[in-house]
């Protein structure tokens, strides 16, 4: 299924374990992809891909040059996924500052300046697809996670203030909202945990691959659920 021939996709924190299956599942239909990540990415890239890794994307200027490098190769950019995030456990009693300045950073603030970068030239266009990875525990905090979720239910706070702001411009803006995703490391940090039941990357890549798409166009300012294995 080539459904993004032509089309072309920013995947941010394309190192990381969904982002990683993001890349593989747009690549697959046929997408061009301009990926970015904090982490080194190979120089290594077929004919369809740009990829700048050592990037801090809460920086305007680093993600300027990655958006810059995308539209030098391809001309535009039709799509915009940021699947970076993080997670520290932090009870309201005992949270530091710097809990907060590193999950707001991470999570809230990259999901502002990525948004930012792509919209002028969206809006221009009058087309423009964002989706955002954000957490169910954006909608509900759980003990020792007042800081994560806060920081979760601001990304979807900025994913409603686009599709307001950007609706008679083309672009939509959406969110997924995982449960515990499947990786090394939260298996090495919840050895004893169902892992069976936590959601896979690639379930959360075939969402965004739809939020993503020309399909999509009906869908804004909504916050997708992702609760279960693909297929489960």
């Amino acid at each position: 299924m080539k459904n993004f021939a032509g089309q072309v996709v920013l995947v941010t924190g394309a190192h990381g374990n969904v982002g990683a299956a993001v890349v593989k599942e747009l690549g697959a239909r046929g997408a061009s992809l301009v990926c970015g990540d904090a982490a080194p990415l190979s120089q290594q890239c077929p004919d369809n891909m740009v990829a700048i890794g050592g990037l801090d994307l809460s920086d305007p200027k680093d993600v300027g040059h990655l958006v810059a490098a995308g539209q030098e190769r391809f001309r535009r950019i039709d799509a915009l996924v940021n699947t970076i995030g993080g997670f520290r456990a932090a009870h309201v009693t005992n949270a530091a500052l710097s809990d907060w300045d590193f999950l707001f950073s991470i999570n809230a603030r990259i999901a502002l300046v990525v948004s930012a970068a792509v919209i002028p030239a969206m809006a221009a266009r009058g087309y423009g697809r964002i989706v955002h990875v954000s957490a169910g525990a954006g909608l509900r905090a759980a003990g020792g996670t007042a800081v994560y979720s806060a920081a979760k239910a601001s990304v979807i706070r900025i994913v409603e203030a686009i599709a307001e702001e950007q609706s008679d411009h083309g672009i939509v803006c959406n969110c997924i909202l995982p449960s515990t995703i499947d990786t090394p490391q939260n298996r090495t940090a919840m050895p004893d945990a169902d892992h069976g039941a936590w959601v896979t990357p690639s379930s959360i890549a075939k969402v965004a691959a739809f939020l993503a798409s020309v399909d999509a166009g009906g869908v804004t300012g909504a916050a997708v659920p992702v609760v279960r294995r693909h297929g489960g």
